[in-house]
C-alpha cells in the first residue's frame, strides 16, 4: 500500500504542476495579447493611408512585412497564440480604425477544430466595417513532424475557406500546397519547428501573397 500511495502522490504532484504550468502559460498569453493590442492602439495614432493590414497569429506576428512589402504602407496585426475568437474581439483596433486598402488574413491554426464557429462572423464584419477594403483570405499552412497529423484537417478547412472567399467576393491564396514543396509535409527548409517559418518559408509565403496584393492595389 505504501508503494501505491507513493505513486498516487507522485501523480497528484505531476498533475498539479502540469495544471500550474498551463495556468502560467495562459496568463502569459493573455498578457502578451493585451500588450500587442495596446501597441496597435498606439501605432494607430500615427498610421495613415495604410495599404495592407496583415491579420493573424504567430505566423503573421513573426512575418517581417516591412522587409517584404517595403514599398507599401503596412500594418502587422498578428498576435502569437491568437485564435479566430481572439481576432474577432480585436478587429476594431487591429483593422477598422486604420481603414486599410487591403486586409490579408491568415488565422485558424491555433483552433482548427472550432475556427468556423465564428469565421463567417469575421467575414461579415469586414463587409460591414471595411466596405471599400479588399480582403485576401490565406489558406492554413502545412505542418511537419509531430504536427503533420493536423495536415488533413487543415486541408479540409482550406476548402471551406476557399468557399467562403467565393461567397463573399474575396481573394483566396493557397499557401498550403507550395509549402509542401512536392512532399507530404511542410518542407524542412521552410520551418524552424514544424509549424513556424524560416526566412525561406516566408519567401514562399510572400511569393504567393504579394502579387495578389499588388494587383488589388493597382485596381
Amino acid at each position: 500500500w505504501a508503494v501505491v500511495l507513493l505513486i498516487v502522490m507522485c501523480i497528484g504532484v505531476c498533475c498539479f504542476e502540469l495544471q500550474e504550468n498551463k495556468q502560467k502559460a495562459y496568463e502569459y498569453a493573455q498578457k502578451y495579447y493585451q500588450m500587442k493590442v495596446d501597441q496597435f492602439e498606439e501605432e494607430n495614432k500615427t498610421l495613415n493611408n495604410v495599404d495592407v493590414c496583415f491579420l493573424g497569429d504567430s505566423l503573421t506576428d513573426g512575418y517581417n512585412v516591412a522587409e517584404f512589402y517595403g514599398e507599401m504602407i503596412v500594418a502587422n496585426r498578428g498576435i502569437a497564440g491568437d485564435t479566430t475568437f481572439g481576432l474577432e474581439k480585436r478587429l476594431k483596433v487591429s483593422a477598422y480604425d486604420i481603414n486599410p486598402k487591403v486586409v490579408v488574413m491568415l488565422i485558424g491554426g491555433n483552433n482548427l477544430d472550432s475556427m468556423f464557429d465564428n469565421y463567417e462572423i469575421i467575414l461579415r464584419s469586414f463587409k460591414s466595417n471595411l466596405r471599400d477594403t479588399k480582403v485576401v483570405l490565406v489558406s492554413l499552412t502545412a505542418m511537419r513532424g509531430q504536427f503533420a497529423e493536423k495536415n488533413e484537417l487543415a486541408k479540409q478547412n482550406n476548402t471551406t475557406i476557399e468557399q467562403y472567399a467565393q461567397e463573399f467576393g474575396f481573394e483566396f491564396v493557397d499557401v498550403f500546397t507550395p509549402l509542401l514543396n512536392g512532399g507530404t509535409e511542410l518542407d524542412a527548409s521552410y520551418t524552424t519547428d514544424g509549424v513556424h517559418f524560416t526566412q525561406a518559408g516566408y519567401v514562399v509565403l510572400t511569393n504567393h501573397i504579394k502579387p495578389v496584393v499588388e494587383n488589388l492595389l493597382s485596381n
